[in-house]
């Protein structure tokens, strides 16, 4: 099956420091920037020693990915300087929905050699990225999106984006092939499965990691040879960090280093101190970090959930040494759950008043069947002004990150417990766990709603949170 029937099929039926991820400063001036070009192109990196072609996006001088201020206009023309047809989603942005980029919603996907215009308000500011919405998202077509605050002009703090993903020398339709079982299997995860947290009695176990990648990236590269960004001793740095992978969920660890979490997907939260930080797929952190005044260098890791697998960069400051850092650790790294999530709380919240409409939605789907599913009580349709509630239940064994387009959410409730929780745009559900989100309807168009772990969205886990004008 072709990429864009795959996710057609799921939409039918309903109307700084360092180059390429560094994303050096522009010098702006102001909400009229100019067009900036960014090219769909093919590139070649090693990995594990070998050559890999993958995608990129980048500008016309060779720099990965985008980066505005808030106030800007999105005027971006995007050019396919790739072989095949593809389309980009500007993930965590809010665009008009014939700029949202998924395939016939509304819009078809960009041809090889084409070009496509945008320009729309680009927002407030966070930590976006973006993404092709195919199955080429897992050969890296994927970058930093960054739009800066313009109030933290006079803070002296650098930015370090890090960009994670998950690698394969399979094609991604091998992998979806051998998932599905349409080819050999070498990439289903056995009958590996982790302990489930228990709530209440017992629970069966849950599915982790249902495809073995060849490598772990962090901004293209393994911890065999990772990005080291410059910094100063007792210098201020913001991190900021993507997790692009398409199957797997980190945790993020800052080793002697304790942070403080100030935003989630991009909105700004309450801080929250810590020296590790789970972050499922799709979604993004930013932490604050204070370097003591120590001629060493500090490592950035992200561990692979419930495995011993790792990748991540380097903070050096000038004169320290680098130390070798193994790509594989003595323990597994924690399983994801939702003990953060519970504990976050915005910093804007949305205003606060009573659902106009609710929803119920199952999270379905098994690892023997490799099928996966959104089943609601009723078609998710809402009119301009809602206040809208969805409730995910998921009753699966896999944990599934789902994220909805065109418009941010709040937390309101983790298994029926109530609370004012984090803006986002994907949150975690894990097995037998439910989330419900509250949404305003601000934004019209027929949007997509999924899992963001690829091969479930490939497979069926897509939905629509649709108007009806």
């Amino acid at each position: 099956m072709k990429r864009r029937e795959l996710l057609k099929g799921a939409l039918a039926g309903v109307t700084a420091f360092s180059l390429p991820f560094g994303l050096l400063r522009p010098a702006f001036a102001g909400q009229g920037t100019g067009q900036k070009l960014l090219s769909i192109v093919r590139r070649t990196i090693e990995v594990n020693g070998k050559p890999a072609s993958v995608f990129g996006l980048q500008q016309p001088d060779g720099s990965t990915g985008l980066r505005f201020r808030a106030g800007d206009a999105f005027d971006v023309l995007l050019r396919n300087d790739a072989a095949e047809p593809t389309i980009v989603h500007w993930h965590g942005l809010t665009p008009p929905w014939p700029s949202d980029g998924v395939a016939d919603a509304p819009l078809p996907l960009i041809a090889a050699g084409a070009e496509r215009a945008y320009d729309f308000p680009v927002g407030g500011p966070g930590t976006f990225w973006m993404h092709a919405h195919t199955l080429q998202e897992q050969a890296l077509l994927a970058a930093p999106l960054i739009v800066e605050n313009p109030d933290d002009d006079g803070k002296d703090e650098q930015d370090v984006v890090i960009l994670l993903h998950d690698f394969s020398f399979s094609s991604p339709e091998e992998i979806l092939a051998g998932l599905t079982g349409g080819g050999s299997a070498p990439m289903r995860h056995g009958g590996m499965a982790m302990p489930a947290m228990k709530h209440g009695g017992g629970a069966p176990a849950m599915d982790l990691n249902d495809i073995e990648y060849d490598a772990y990236l962090a901004n293209d590269r393994t911890l065999d040879d990772p990005e080291v960004f410059p910094v100063e001793r007792r210098g201020r740095v913001r991190l900021r960090i993507i997790n692009g992978a398409t199957a797997t969920a980190f945790t993020i660890d800052l080793g002697e280093l304790e942070g403080e979490l100030i935003a989630v997907d991009g909105q700004d939260i309450e801080p929250v101190r810590g020296r590790r930080f789970p972050m499922s797929m799709g979604q993004r952190i930013d932490v604050r970090l204070q370097l003591p005044n120590e001629t060493r260098s500090f490592p950035i890791l992200a561990l692979r959930e419930g495995s011993p697998e790792r990748t991540g960069v380097i903070l050096r400051p000038s004169g320290a040494d680098v130390a070798k850092i193994a790509t594989t650790a003595d323990d597994a790294a924690p399983v994801l759950d939702l003990a953060l999530e519970a504990r976050l709380r915005a910093i804007a919240p949305l205003a606060s008043r009573l659902a106009d409409k609710s929803f119920e939605m199952a999270l379905t789907g098994d690892m023997a069947s490799y099928r996966w599913g959104l089943q609601t009580s009723a078609p998710i349709l809402v009119d301009l002004g809602d206040r809208v509630e969805v409730t995910m239940q998921n009753a699966s064994m896999m944990a599934h990150p789902m994220h909805l387009h065109g418009h941010h959410f709040q937390v309101v409730a983790i298994d029926g417990r109530r609370f004012a929780g984090a803006l986002r745009d994907t949150v975690l559900v894990p097995p037998m766990r439910s989330v419900t989100i509250a949404v305003d309807a601000d934004n019209p168009g027929q949007w997509a709603f999924h899992c963001h772990q690829l091969y479930h969205m490939a497979t069926g886990m897509m939905s629509t949170f649709a108007y009806r004008t």
